[in-house]
């Protein structure tokens, strides 16, 4: 009789001197969960150890993308009777997030297909990012009552201009060229060369640098196609460049073009709370002197966010019955700041203890 194996949910391997991470839940379009994300943080673990493993690679398994997000429905499911969990779930991911940023080895992530949420926090903190015709970026938080976490707080900012802030209140998905011109990837490579890429990068030696790492990219690697978002950067900068989102509302209102009333319409679809809280977060990320920082700060407002309506709602209108027209509890006007207090800044046991 023929014995069936069941592949775990993260592969963790070696080819030649590169140790590989692949996420396995194509089903889910490897969407994270917890065993996930202790997989992969003990695979950092061994790999940094590991003298003859020059550099990590995380790749998505499936013909989808990288990964779609954190399990949001187990955090829906458990959020109200079991919020440990939850909140479990996000300390570890935020920690993995913080070890991939500051990884003493090469870290490869080929951001193919779907890059979404949790997938941007194993990816983008990366020292070596790669997008291709076939990526699809987002943070798409405000639209399931959240907020823009896994380091987005860090990453977003440091995008030119206003183009991160847009991105993080708008969670509008983007492509290779707008990718990269965030900061987000690096380079480019055509999907029908990653195979290539692949073999380059298992055949270096385990002496590989970083700049080694980058040479096998860049032979592969091209100019992305055109992105028609990046023409709007001028209306981008001038109309998400106010601390307050009835400020941004009113700026886009008053632009005459297609693009701010697109903009607008799409943002009058998002959580009132939502979009406060991130556009307050985005903020102080850009005064932050570190990713740590940032990382704190996110994981106290996840706690909070455990007891905001929109968040059951706004998953629940996704994930659970996909109807896609959630019922946010507030509008604009009454996400007050007592009110985004209470949901989303609740005190937590720091995530670094006191290190940076």
């Amino acid at each position: 009789m023929e014995m069936q194996t069941t592949l775990p949910e993260v592969i963790v391997e070696r080819q030649g001197a590169i140790g590989r991470l692949r996420l396995n839940r194509p089903r889910a379009l490897n969407s994270l969960n917890r065993t996930m994300i202790r997989a992969i943080a003990a695979a950092l673990t061994e790999f940094e150890r590991n003298p003859e493993i020059a550099a990590v690679l995380v790749t998505g398994e499936g013909e989808r993308g990288l990964c779609a997000g954190g399990d949001i429905r187990m955090i829906y499911e458990s959020g109200r009777e079991r919020p440990g969990e939850g909140a479990q779930f996000w300390r570890e991911e935020f920690i993995v997030n913080s070890r991939i940023s500051a990884y003493s080895k090469p870290y490869i992530a080929i951001m193919d297909g779907i890059v979404m949420g949790g997938g941007v926090g194993v990816s983008s903190h990366g020292s070596h990012r790669v997008v291709t015709e076939r990526t699809r970026f987002a943070m798409p938080e405000t639209g399931i009552g959240y907020f823009t976490d896994v380091g987005a707080t860090w990453l977003l900012p440091r995008a030119p201009g206003e183009f991160g802030t847009y991105l993080g209140l708008t969670g509008r998905d983007i492509g290779a060229a707008a990718v990269i011109h965030a900061r987000l990837a690096d380079s480019f490579v055509p999907s029908e060369m990653i195979g290539e890429l692949l073999g380059a990068l298992s055949s270096l030696s385990g002496s590989a640098t970083a700049d080694d790492v980058s040479a096998a990219i860049r032979a592969v690697s091209s100019e992305p196609p055109a992105s028609a978002l990046l023409d709007h950067l001028s209306v981008i900068d001038r109309c998400f460049a106010f601390n307050a989102v009835e400020e941004i509302f009113a700026a886009l209102e008053k632009d005459e073009s297609d693009f701010a009333r697109e903009t607008l319409e799409l943002l009058k679809t998002r959580s009132a709370i939502s979009l406060k809280l991130t556009l307050s977060l985005l903020r102080e990320g850009r005064s932050s002197a570190t990713l740590n920082e940032c990382l704190e700060r996110e994981y106290a407002a996840t706690l909070g966010m455990l007891s905001n309506p929109d968040f059951y709602e706004g998953v629940r209108a996704a994930v659970i019955d996909k109807d896609r027209n959630p019922k946010w509890s507030v509008g604009l006007s009454e996400a007050t700041p007592e009110l985004l207090a209470r949901f989303g800044r609740n005190d937590g046991a720091p995530l670094f203890a006191g290190k940076e």
